[in-house]
């Protein structure tokens, strides 16, 4: 599987919003930004607008790999994946959180393989209450599982917690022998900051940066200060 981002280390700018004039904005403000490294895209503009039609402005700004996070794929029955596939059509990189299961979880793998995208696997997210030693439901082992199995199928590409640090040192140790890319959520406004995790994660890291840049009124400033924390 090929390299999805060019960059050792990038800035990911994450637009969760519902506007397509802000994306039009923020894309035009940040593309040319160096350091930037791909776009995520999620359901609060592909529900409204379609998957083509998010795609398409940020075509007409940068060729910059598109991800698209469904918040959370990868959830479903294993027979759902090819019809998953073909509704994202036009992104370059998938991102799945597979938590019902390995057998949903080599569906859905293969599939974003059948389909020519790029494979970003997560097992853990950012907020409190999510495994059980934590108030949560999914059991405290099910990351390493979900990681280990992505692994063994031929993913290189993991979301790990921006706010938890040492637990992305776990993981990056759980991996290192399969060369492992590292993508992080959870930075500035859930609490996680960019030099800590950046240190955690290693060489190949990628910051997920929502609200940190979009939210701000010079957007182009703030992700040239993200760029610089972490190179």
């Amino acid at each position: 599987m090929s390299k999805l981002i060019k960059l050792d280390r990038s800035i990911i700018p994450s637009c969760d919003f519902s506007s397509i004039e802000k994306l039009k904005e923020l894309v035009k403000e940040t593309a040319d930004v160096e350091g930037i490294g791909a776009y995520k895209i999620g359901f609060s503009l592909a529900v409204p607008y379609g998957v083509p039609k998010v795609v398409s402005v940020i075509r007409e700004v940068t060729d910059l790999p598109i991800i698209y996070d469904h918040q959370k794929a990868g959830t479903d029955i294993p027979d759902m994946a090819d019809a998953f596939m073909k509704a994202v059509k036009g992104v370059d990189a998938v991102i799945l959180f597979p938590q019902a299961g390995p057998e949903t979880e080599k569906a859905w793998i293969n599939a974003s393989k059948k389909a020519g995208f790029g494979v970003i696997v997560g097992g853990e997210m950012t907020h409190k209450g999510y495994l059980v030693n934590d108030g949560g439901f999914i059991a405290d082992d099910a990351p390493e599982r979900i990681y280990e199995l992505a692994a063994s199928l031929g993913v290189k590409d993991f979301v790990v917690p921006g706010n938890k640090p040492e637990k992305i040192k776990d993981y990056r140790e759980l991996l290192e022998r399969f060369k492992p890319v590292f993508y992080s959520p959870g930075l500035v406004a859930q609490g996680g900051k960019l030099t800590e995790s950046a240190k955690a994660a290693g060489s190949n890291w990628h910051a997920i940066v929502g609200r940190g840049i979009y939210e701000q009124k010079d957007m182009r400033k703030a992700a040239k200060e993200m760029v610089k924390m972490i190179l």
